[in-house]
């Protein structure tokens, strides 16, 4: 569903693979500080911290603590949650406020969304928020969902950092500028982004089902609003939307990671606690949502017409809340329907090819929700029978009750997720929102608790109580002499519920450790075990747990000629069953091992990732060297990869962001077909898919693939004399019969050109823009191409393009830059993107040349260099805290032969950029007359003349 929006630009896997496959992902992107009024915000700062002062400071009263988790609660209502990782060098500062769209009334729908984007708009002591965050360097974010809104940002744990962003949170909370010039340009980026979810017929599908599911209840509403109320909503509702729910008796604080809590806890009171409590009374008042839907009582269909070039059926059935005893078994019941390859509806449609991709979910809130099933069915195959196949496999989990071992796999992957979610303080700290918003934080280690206890007869019991055809929503009303409703049962006092809940066992405590390139490559020990090289860094970490990072390198340009398909099928098919063990057996083994594991391939390598914890370690080990090495390639598994291959393909055919990435590629990448380096059309891949034969696979393996040019990072709890001869074992000997030799992409110097795709109804459409430059990652051009940038397109909503087309002129939900530059090749690229509404393409292209223009032109400035530098030099500290991005960068520093000094080099020389450096460099490489344009979405419906160059 497209409400669960957030205020980052997600691209499509087929995007994001084309784009950026060797490239770290792009941080989004800004604002200059604006004058602005507000009847809300007259002061100035000065004013606002002189106010502020002649307050008491009171005393936070301690709560519950569960795990690690210690709750405190101000006198003014503000609720905070401590929850100390000393492992990490990071720290989160999370607020969540107890509003979403279950809260918005007649002609308010989006308000909560929408507030959430002028939020970042700024306050009195804080005019400009997206360049205060890209200065520190942290990864921020804001989101909106049914029950709440949160706003968080990740940065590194000093104790300056940590001062300005509780400063930050508490200034915005009841300072916010909610200003009518912001909201007349904000208003058109919301609506762009509310486009960019029209493009899929599948979330489209998935309102509709919702809206007709709820005949009264929000949760009816898509969470992005009616596009109506979004363009017409008046500046004084929406302040007093926000004057009524961003109040401290409102709100949950979840401050994560490395920080002192006695400390941390006096600057919370410092900074929330002298926010006054609001008076409840009148308009101020929060009342509880008293509507309840009616019993369901028959057969309810929704038929969706747009273009499309997959079908989507889905059926909705209302449950109970989330905090119900029902729920852990719902949850339980979801996954026996819609995991993969067990799942029943996988078995149901996938397995004899009615369908192409299945699933189930619940959804998780406050109030009774539903659970959800979905079938994707390619558009050549008969949508009826994909159909009745699904509701046969739903009726069935009540005349055939899911057994034992269905239910005790459900279980094991749903505590194999909390482990790891434990395992990671960050991720905690966000997922508190969603716990939070459902009454009580502690809600999340009481549904844990309570799975652990779910029996194959309370899954029976749950499935015969909620899958009745007359609470579904899916087909037409038919009169019955007997109704057999569904009585759902009211939401628990959750109070009571968590009042003496104490827990489980405390999870170990990690390490401090110091993410410093210095101290990294102090830390890591790195080995050669026959043809695999490694790299080892050891350290403790938070639940033991361990992130690696593998790559086996194989084949030259001859043998990787037209094995596109091919590679990569072999790559997808290793998890699918080896000699001794089928697919499922293999994810029930990786689940109850509490290990995330996965592959992928193409014509040159096999590439994997895997989370695991320390025990668990050799285990998951042992079992990926036989996934690796004793593939089944299963005929039947080899079917049902292709046919959900061939439905994500299609269904790209006519999705603006695949074609305009495709053409984009293609024509910066002129390789000739069959080339391993040329870049398929869609059509092309759907034939080469559909072509591809088992057979081939087999044979692509047995004669390419080996580790004898393997690199594994390994970084976390883990002894390395326990696991280098588990390595050995492994890998000895596994060679590749074909010879490895890198294919080199060199510089590629293409004319300039501007390309338009139409494609009819689509609401949203795709810029891209770039140019190849000629250029290595160790050149020194480029610490001042990356920081020249940072300036125009990277930052969090503060570069000059996000600036000007997405703050100013406010035609663009998504805009930014980034550069991909080969470590290898003197090769690279320059490359802008943006969504917009069809009928502004003249303004966005326009917008975008004219900015970078004057970029070259007139050059950039001293201030903007400062600023960007200092916050790209904390983000790198904030991404080697991430264990899983740092196994990932040490697996492709063993491939290249670098150490961490290489960073350490890079910042020193980021460090020292001149002015004149950075300007120097940007004229030199980013020549506005070579740039390349392509633009894909429904030009002819907004009667838009493409810009040419």
């Amino acid at each position: 569903m497209s409400g669960r929006c957030s205020l980052s630009i997600l691209l499509t896997v087929a995007s994001a693979t084309a784009l950026a496959a060797q490239q770290p992902a792009a941080r989004p992107a800004p604002a200059a500080p604006t004058v602005r009024t507000s009847a809300l915000t007259t002061r100035s700062c000065a004013q606002v911290r002189a106010a502020t002062r002649t307050r008491t400071v009171p005393r936070a009263t301690k709560g519950a603590s569960v795990e690690g988790i210690t709750e405190y609660t101000l006198p003014n209502g503000l609720r905070v949650l401590l929850f100390p990782d000393p492992s990490k060098p990071t720290a989160t500062v999370n607020v969540t406020y107890l509003v979403g769209s279950r809260h918005e009334a007649y002609g308010e729908t989006g308000m909560a969304h929408l507030l959430e984007h002028l939020v970042f708009k700024g306050t009195p002591c804080h005019p400009n928020i997206p360049q205060e965050l890209t200065e520190r360097g942290a990864n921020p974010n804001g989101s909106t969902w049914f029950d709440r809104t949160n706003y968080f940002e990740t940065f590194t744990a000093t104790d300056d950092n940590l001062d300005w962003a509780l400063d930050l949170e508490s200034d915005r909370m009841t300072n916010s500028y909610v200003a009518k010039s912001d909201l007349e340009s904000e208003f058109t980026v919301v609506r762009n982004e509310f486009e960019s979810g029209e493009n899929d017929p599948g979330s489209i599908l998935e309102e509709r089902v919702l809206s007709t599911a709820f005949l009264w209840h929000n949760y009816g509403n898509s969470t992005i609003g009616a596009r109506a109320d979004l363009e017409n909503v008046p500046i004084e509702r929406l302040q007093g939307f926000y004057q009524k729910y961003y109040q401290p008796d409102n709100a949950v604080l979840v401050v994560a990671g490395k920080f002192n809590p006695a400390t941390t806890l006096r600057l919370i009171e410092q900074k929330f606690g002298r926010i006054p409590r609001p008076a409840r009374t009148g308009g101020m008042r929060l009342w509880p949502t008293y509507t309840v839907d009616p019993t369901q009582d028959g057969e309810r269909e929704v038929t969706l017409r747009r273009v499309g070039d997959v079908q989507v059926v889905m059926a909705a059935y209302h449950i109970s809340s989330g905090a119900h005893p029902d729920f852990p078994a719902l949850d339980v019941l979801s996954r026996v329907l819609g995991s993969q390859p067990s799942g029943r509806l996988y078995q149901a449609l996938v397995v004899p090819k009615k369908a192409a991709f299945t699933f189930a979910r619940t959804y998780r809130l406050k109030e009774p929700g539903v659970l959800m099933a979905f079938a994707q069915v390619r558009q050549e195959d008969p949508i009826d029978a994909a159909r009745a196949a699904m509701l046969a496999a739903l009726d069935e989990a009540v005349s055939r009750p899911p057994d034992a071992e269905e239910v005790e796999r459900a279980k094991t992957e749903i505590g194999k997720n909390f482990q790891l979610l434990l395992n990671n303080s960050e991720a905690v700290a966000l997922t508190l929102s969603e716990w939070a918003s459902m009454a009580d934080w502690r809600m999340l280690f009481i549904h844990r608790d309570r799975v652990k206890s779910v029996t194959p007869a309370d899954v029976q019991r749950v499935a015969a109580a909620y899958l009745k055809s007359s609470n579904r929503t899916l087909g037409t009303f038919l009169p019955t002499a007997k109704p057999d409703r569904t009585e759902v049962p009211a939401t628990p006092d959750v109070a009571a519920l968590v009042r003496d809940y104490r827990g489980d066992t405390l999870l170990a405590e990690g390490e401090a450790f110091d993410p410093s390139p210095g101290n990294i490559d102090g830390r890591t020990t790195r080995a050669t075990l026959g043809g695999l090289q490694v790299a080892f860094l050891p350290k403790k970490t938070r639940g033991g747990s361990v992130n690696a990072s593998l790559s086996l390198d194989f084949n030259d340009l001859e043998g990787a000629r037209n094995k596109s398909a091919v590679g990569s099928l072999t790559g997808q098919m290793l998890m699918r069953g080896t000699r001794t063990k089928s697919r499922q057996q293999i994810k029930d083994e990786f689940d109850r091992l509490k290990a995330r594991v996965g592959l992928s391939g193409s014509e040159t390598a096999v590439n994997g990732s895997l989370e695991a914890t320390r025990d668990n370690l050799p285990a998951v080990l042992r079992l990926l060297g036989e996934v690796l090495r004793e593939p089944a390639f299963d005929p039947k598994e080899f079917d049902e990869l292709k046919q959900q291959r061939l439905a994500g393909y299609e269904e790209n055919r006519s999705d603006p962001q695949a074609l305009a990435f495709t053409a984009f590629q293609r024509y910066l990448s002129p390789y000739p077909k069959g080339d391993p380096r040329y870049v398929a059309t869609i059509d092309e891949e759907i034939a080469e898919t559909q072509a591809a034969t088992v057979d081939d696979v087999r044979r692509f393996y047995a004669e390419t693939v080996g580790a004898g040019n393997a690199q594994l990072a390994i970084v976390g709890d883990f002894d390395p004399a326990e696991i280098t001869p588990i390595l050995t074992s492994l890998f000895a000997g596994w060679k590749s019969p074909r010879r490895y030799e890198r294919i080199p992409s060199p510089y590629q110097d293409v004319a300039a050109t501007s390309q338009s795709i139409e494609t009819p109804d689509k609401a949203n459409a795709m810029f891209l823009a770039g140019v190849n430059v000629e250029m290595r990652d160790d050149d020194p051009a480029y610490p001042a191409f990356l920081l020249g940038n940072e300036i125009l397109g990277g930052g969090f909503l503060n570069s000059r393009l996000a600036t000007r087309i997405r703050q100013k002129d406010g035609i663009s939900y998504g805009v930014g830059s980034f550069v991909n530059v080969s470590s290898e090749d003197r090769s690279g690229r320059f490359i802008g993107y943006a969504i917009y509404a069809p009928e502004n393409a003249a303004k966005v292209e326009a917008a975008f040349r004219e900015e970078v223009e004057r970029a070259v032109r007139e050059g950039l400035t001293a201030d903007e260099l400062d600023k960007a530098r200092l916050g790209w030099l904390q983000n790198q500290t904030v991404s080697r805290s991430n264990d899983r991005a740092l196994a990932g960068d040490l697996q492709g520093k063993v491939y290249l032969g670098r150490t961490m000094a290489f960073d350490a080099d890079l910042e020193r020389r980021v460090g020292a950029l001149t002015l004149e450096d950075v300007n120097g460099v940007l004229r030199r490489f980013l020549d506005p007359a070579r740039i390349v344009v392509v633009k894909a979405g429904d030009f002819a419906k907004g009667k838009v003349e493409p810009a040419q160059p």
